[in-house]
This record gives C-alpha cells, sequence and structure tokens, in this order.
C-alpha cells in the first residue's frame, strides 16, 4: 500500500481510458450504479477505498494550507500560457 503524494502517469492515465475491457463494458451496458464497486469486486473496493484515504495527489502542495494565494496564481499562469 502507498502513503503519501500520488506521481501521475500519463501512460496509465492513456491505458485505462483506451482498455479493450473498458469499451466493451461500457458499449454493452454492464456496468453497476455508482458506489456498487463492493459488489463488483470487494477486494479491489476495499484496497481502492484505502488507497485513496492515505494518499494525496500533486497538486495537495500546491493549494495548501496557506498556500491557496500561490497555488491559485500558479495555475492561472500555467493556463494562459
Amino acid at each position: 500500500m502507498k502513503f503519501g503524494l500520488r506521481i501521475p502517469s500519463l501512460k496509465k492515465r492513456i491505458a485505462a481510458r483506451t482498455s479493450v475491457k473498458r469499451i466493451l463494458r461500457h458499449n454493452l451496458g454492464l456496468k453497476a450504479p455508482r458506489g456498487w464497486g463492493w459488489l463488483t469486486n470487494p477486494k479491489r473496493a476495499l484496497y481502492n477505498r484505502i488507497y485513496n484515504r492515505t494518499t494525496r495527489g500533486c497538486l495537495v502542495l500546491l493549494v495548501g494550507i496557506g498556500g491557496t494565494v500561490l497555488g491559485i496564481s500558479l495555475l492561472c499562469l500555467i493556463m494562459i500560457h
């Protein structure tokens, strides 16, 4: 189990959105309602629940306590360029 900051991966992000399994599931309508992950795969649902509560995204450093103004100004600069 990972603790701390998540490191974003463009490769994994693209792979997850373009997998054959995902395309088939979405086209055939075989999706369970949101929040029903514990029913379809309880082990993965438990892992994801713990992972999401023990890690933080990489933008937490920019928009943290006392860094809100700095984070917002940096995001605005990035959006302008």
